[in-house]
């Protein structure tokens, strides 16, 4: 069995499709968990319908507002498959997401988590651009302190194993997942494969914000620098946390010049293959399918 984890949090505009992109799945024995993080609107109304007409679907709700990598950590002890997967809740899956993942994991024993490539989408699901790592692609230590490996955080199937052993830092609400990915390469457990096909749909903001992306680049650097020296030696840390400083001065650059935009741009591929872009169209016809009366 597979269990899709999808933390919830004032999503109800999008909520609805991203579980139906589940149902319609090409691969059925899953689960759903669907953690709901304190939402101020319908997003839990949404989800209890869903419960109340498919059985594989759990909505889990204590009130509490945790945040994300307390929420994912849940959504690990909860999970009853041997795989686990995950998604967002605005976002939208390919419904042969579960069935390629799960092959390749299978074809792959020595691997313990597999990333896909994305489709980058405005809200109203119009097409921004294709992103994703070329399939052998070897993660090394600047890729890992850099935040360059490439994985998709959630693009990720893993199995539940590898879950248990690298759990999320509760206290790191911004870059949990480059942390995860960090100490998993410091500690020789980031056994990672891709899938170069985008398999997830994901709504991005087009508003890039000077101050959010500052304090990205200052959490990364105090991630580094509580490195267990052991793990990261001293010498290699000045040498990384000297890279995101200039990078932060670049930024500022950027914005200062009012040419931001370059930012978004450097996250897709100047063009998106038509195969790709056919896929897109037919998978989100693929979603009327997943309606429920």
């Amino acid at each position: 069995m597979i269990t899709i984890g999808i933390p919830i949090y004032n999503t109800e505009a999008y909520l609805a499709d991203a579980i139906k992109s589940v149902l319609v799945q090409t691969y059925q024995d899953w689960e759903l968990i669907l953690v709901d993080d304190g939402s101020k609107d319908n997003s839990l109304e949404i989800a209890k319908y869903f419960e109340k007409r498919d059985k594989r679907i759990r909505v889990i709700s204590d009130g509490e507002n945790k945040r994300l990598p307390a929420r994912l950590n849940q959504i690990i002890r909860e999970a009853k498959g041997y795989y686990i997967v995950r998604m967002d809740s605005d976002d939208i899956i390919s419904p042969k997401r579960l069935q390629k993942q799960l092959e390749f994991l299978q074809d792959h024993p020595n691997l313990d988590l597999v990333s896909t490539g994305i489709l980058s989408l405005k809200n109203d699901l119009t097409l921004v651009g294709y992103r994703g790592t070329a399939n052998g692609k070897k993660i090394v230590l600047s890729d890992a302190v850099l935040g360059t490996t490439g994985i998709i955080h959630a693009s990720i199937m893993a199995r539940k194993a590898w879950c248990l052993r690298n759990p999320y830092n509760e206290n790191n609400r911004l870059a949990e997942d480059y942390e995860l990915w960090l100490t998993a390469y410091l500690n020789d457990d980031l056994k990672v494969g891709f899938i170069e096909q985008p398999l997830y749909y994901y709504r991005e903001d087009q508003n890039i914000q000077l101050k959010k992306l500052l304090t990205a680049y200052q959490s990364q650097i105090d991630i580094i620098s509580r490195m267990p020296t052991q793990k990261l030696d001293e010498a290699t840390k000045r040498r990384f946390i000297k890279k995101f400083l200039q990078k932060k001065l670049i930024v500022k650059g950027l914005f200062w010049i009012k040419q931001e935009g370059y930012l978004h741009k450097r996250r897709v591929q100047p063009q998106t293959p038509q195969g790709y872009i056919q896929q897109l169209k037919d998978d989100l016809a693929c979603l009327k399918q997943g309606d429920i009366a």
